[in-house]
C-alpha cells in the first residue's frame, strides 16, 4: 500500500532523521566557531564552547600591583589591590606563588614572599602584601590562582582581527582583497556562459553537438592539471602576478559547469515563447536579453552561488596566480593559513578569522538558496 499514489512512504521518518543529522553535523561546528570567536583564550583553553554559558574553573597567572604603589602604614610597607584588576565575580579556590605549586594555599592564607614580606589573598581576589622593608623591583609579584570565573564574551577578538593596524592578524585588507577576486570571478563567467548556453540551446550551427560534448568532458578535468601550463601562459603575456590573471583562471575553470547548467535550463524553456518572438521580428540578441535572461534567473543565481563559494574559499588558485611577496593581494584563505603557521596557539584569533571568512558565503547562500534547487533541477524533467 506504500506505493499507492497519495500515500506516504514508511521510510519518511528515515528521511527526516537523515536530514536532521546532516543539519546538525553542519550546524554544530559552525555554532562552535561563532561562540569561540567571542571567548577569551583562557576560556577556550579550559572548556569547550558548549560550556560557554556556564561558570568554568581556570588556572590563571595574575600579578600584583607594581612596588611604586606601596604605602608606608604604621612602619610597614603595604601593597593592596585586587588580582583581577577590577571588580569581578570570579571566586578563587586555591592559589600559590610557584608555577609548580599553584594550589598550595586556600583563600585567606598568608604566604611568605621569596624577597621578604608576606601576602594574603582572599577568595574575591583582594590581596595585601606587607613587608618591614621597602618592596623593590619594577614589576609586581606573580600569583597563580585556580578560580571559577563566570561566562564572559568579548568583542576584542574582532577588533584585533579587523581593525587593529599594528597586528599581523589584521584581516580587513585580506577581506577586501578576497572581494576583489571573488566578485569579478563570479560575474565574468556568468556573462560568457549565458551567451554560450543560449547558442548551444537555441541556435543551429555546425559542430554544436561536439561543443556540447566538449563542455561535458571538461567538467571532469581536474583544475590541477591545467595550473602550470596556464601559469606559464599568463607569465608570457604579463598577467601572471595580478588580479587579472586570477580572474581569468577562475573564469576558465568555472565556465564548463556554468555552460552546462545554463544550457540545460534554457533547453527546458517553452519553445512557443521564443518562436512567437521570432515571428514578431525579434533578433536572437533581443530574444536572449528580453526573454531568456529573465526566465533563466534561477539557473543564473544557482551558478552564482557555486562560483562565489568556490572562489571565496579558494586557496590553490590564489596561491598560484596571485604571486605577491608584499602581502598587498593576500586573500583570506592564505591569511588564515599564515595564522595557523605563526599563531597556532591563539585559538581565539583563529576562530574569529575563520568565522569572518565564512560569514559572507553564509549570507550569500541563505539569501539565494531558494534559487539553488530550482536551478539544479532545471532540465531534469520535461
Amino acid at each position: 500500500m506504500d506505493n499507492i499514489a497519495g500515500t506516504k512512504s514508511s521510510l519518511t521518518w528515515a528521511v527526516h532523521i537523515s536530514v536532521a543529522v546532516l543539519v546538525m553535523l553542519w550546524l554544530f561546528p559552525t555554532v562552535g566557531l561563532l561562540v569561540s570567536s567571542f571567548r577569551t583564550s583562557d576560556q577556550i583553553a579550559t572548556s569547550g564552547w558548549w560550556n560557554s554559558m556556564f561558570p568554568s574553573e581556570q588556572n590563571l597567572t595574575l600579578r600584583s600591583a607594581d612596588p611604586e604603589t606601596q604605602l608606608l602604614i604604621d612602619g610597614v610597607y603595604v601593597i593592596e589591590g585586587n588580582l583581577f584588576g577590577e571588580s569581578s565575580d570570579a571566586e578563587i579556590s586555591a592559589w600559590g606563588l610557584s608555577s609548580r605549586e599553584i594550589d598550595t594555599y586556600v583563600p585567606g592564607d598568608t604566604a611568605e614572599l621569596n624577597k621578604g614580606g608576606t601576602v594574603t589573598v582572599q577568595a574575591n581576589g583582594d590581596y595585601r602584601m606587607e613587608n618591614a622593608e621597602e618592596f623593590t623591583g619594577s614589576r609586581g609579584t606573580r600569583v597563580f590562582v585556580t578560580a571559577k570565573t563566570p561566562p564572559e564574551f568579548t568583542l576584542e577578538n574582532y577588533q584585533k582581527v579587523l581593525f587593529d593596524p599594528t597586528n599581523r592578524e589584521g584581516m580587513a585588507k585580506a577581506f577586501f582583497n578576497t572581494l576583489t577576486v571573488t566578485i569579478p570571478a563570479t560575474i565574468i563567467p556568468i556573462l560568457i556562459a549565458a551567451f554560450a548556453a543560449y547558442a548551444l540551446a537555441w541556435m543551429d550551427f555546425p559542430g554544436r553537438a561536439l561543443l556540447i560534448a566538449a563542455v561535458v568532458g571538461l567538467l571532469v578535468v581536474p583544475l590541477q592539471l591545467a595550473l602550470i601550463p596556464l601559469l606559464k601562459l599568463h607569465n608570457e603575456v604579463g598577467i601572471g602576478k595580478g588580479y587579472l590573471g586570477v580572474w581569468l583562471a577562475h573564469t576558465g575553470f568555472g565556465l564548463p559547469l556554468a555552460i552546462y547548467l545554463l544550457r540545460n535550463y534554457m533547453v527546458g524553456l517553452p519553445r512557443d515563447i521564443i518562436e512567437n518572438a521570432r515571428v514578431d521580428g525579434a533578433t536572437d540578441f533581443q530574444v536572449f536579453v528580453k526573454i531568456i535572461l529573465p526566465l533563466s534567473f534561477p539557473a543564473l543565481a544557482s551558478f552564482a552561488i557555486f562560483q562565489f563559494l568556490w572562489t571565496w574559499n579558494d586557496l590553490l588558485v590564489s596561491l598560484v596566480f596571485l604571486i605577491d611577496s608584499t602581502g598587498e593581494t593576500t586573500v583570506m584563505t592564505k591569511q588564515i593559513v599564515e595564522l595557523l603557521g605563526t599563531r597556532g596557539g591563539n585559538w581565539e584569533i583563529l576562530a574569529t578569522s575563520a568565522f569572518v571568512s565564512i560569514a559572507v558565503p553564509l549570507a550569500v547562500f541563505f539569501a539565494m538558496q531558494k534559487y539553488l534547487v530550482r536551478g539544479l533541477l532545471a532540465g531534469s524533467v520535461k
